[in-house]
């Protein structure tokens, strides 16, 4: 039985060198073949065609775009003072109510002050008295009948009279509270007969109209806004109104890095009040731009955002752009070229220069 193994063995490894010969002589045939020396029943292969991917492509529609800068802001009075005494003494005379409106230039507040009254009379008797002894003095040097000193003394006098009278007039001034601008009245400090110093709180009067909206814009947005420029407004309670900006403040806040800006909107029935929460909305210059839909953003090998576009020769191109603004109806781009479709389905399977082939997306 081992015998029979033995040549079992024997006959199986001439088998596989016979086998291993034959399939190297067959292997160098096949060279020589592929050497020039192609058998006449043997077909060459065939080419492979290069792939030609399909993809959507949209033609871009350029629209001029003003990108909006929303701000946080609150309204506050255009004008605001604290009226306060100017001299001490009673009130004789309150002009003022809650609630109530005042004219420029109004007295609103007298304080008795009967020794000053009197000194501002006395003033203005002595000045008329020494006016007309000025009057003489004139008609007698002219006429040779006095000296140019005589005459001199007699201006200087009258000169000290009205000097007096300005002094009376601005301590008798002093009794009377004038409202430095028309407004109303947001409170009041004093009561008819009450006694005051001078410095004490009388009166807080704002001036409504217009009305501003304070708020604070950024150091990268600050280029964009201007003075003079229209604003929208919407209130807490609902109200859009469109206003003007009146001033950007060139100095930014030490906290914050932001800007100051104020926008005034007009309040002539004064139904806006101080202190109310606003959204502003203001408008850059506009750009030349496209709405893309953001799934079709794509990043190039070295991180740069853009589209891949396809011109005119077919060829697929990647096109840098800038985001300048995000609405509801996509992303707003700048940097699209002139002549070319924008590549909607497909642009992360081609690359730069690849030969595509272009059909319509539906709906276009």
């Amino acid at each position: 039985m081992p015998k029979f193994h033995r040549i079992a063995a024997f006959c199986v490894m001439v088998g596989a060198v016979a086998w291993i010969a034959t399939g190297e002589f067959s292997s160098v045939g096949s060279a020589e073949t592929a050497g020039g020396k192609e058998s006449p029943t043997e077909a060459a292969p065939a080419e492979t065609a290069p792939l030609v991917r399909t993809v959507s492509a949209v033609e871009p529609k350029f629209v001029d775009h003003a990108r909006a800068i929303r701000l946080s802001g609150i309204t506050e009075a255009d004008k605001r003072t604290d009226l306060a005494a100017r001299a001490e003494g009673v009130i004789a005379s309150l002009a003022l109510s809650k609630g109530g409106m005042v004219e420029a230039g109004a007295v609103v507040m007298v304080l008795e002050g009967p020794e000053t009254v009197a000194q501002e009379k006395i003033a203005e008797i002595a000045l008329a008295q020494k006016e007309r002894d000025l009057a003489v003095a004139e008609k007698l040097f002219q006429g040779g009948s006095t000296s140019e000193s005589n005459l001199t003394n007699a201006r200087s006098a009258r000169d000290a009279a009205a000097a007096e009278l300005a002094r009376a007039q601005a301590a008798a001034d002093r009794l009377r509270l004038k409202a430095p601008f028309a407004g109303i009245v947001d409170s009041v400090s004093v009561e008819l007969g009450e006694w005051v110093q001078t410095g004490m709180p009388v009166a807080t009067i704002l001036s409504l109209d217009p009305i501003l909206v304070k708020a604070e814009v950024s150091e990268v947005d600050l280029g964009s806004v201007a003075a003079g420029s229209t604003a929208k407004v919407r209130l807490v309670n609902g109200t859009e109104m469109d206003g003007t900006v009146r001033l950007v403040a060139r100095e930014a806040s030490a906290e914050t890095r932001t800007f100051p800006v104020e926008i005034a909107l007009p309040n002539p029935d004064l139904t806006l009040p101080s202190g109310m929460t606003a959204e502003v909305s203001l408008y850059a210059k506009p750009t030349r731009a496209v709405v893309v839909p953001r799934s079709i953003i794509t990043l190039a090998e070295d991180g740069q955002l853009g589209l891949r576009v396809v011109g005119a020769d077919n060829l697929a191109q990647f096109a840098a752009v800038t985001i300048i603004d995000d609405t509801p109806e996509g992303l707003v781009v700048s940097g699209v070229p002139e002549g070319v479709r924008i590549i909607t389905a497909g642009q992360d399977l081609v690359q730069d220069g690849e030969k595509v082939d272009v059909v319509a997306e539906v709906g276009q």
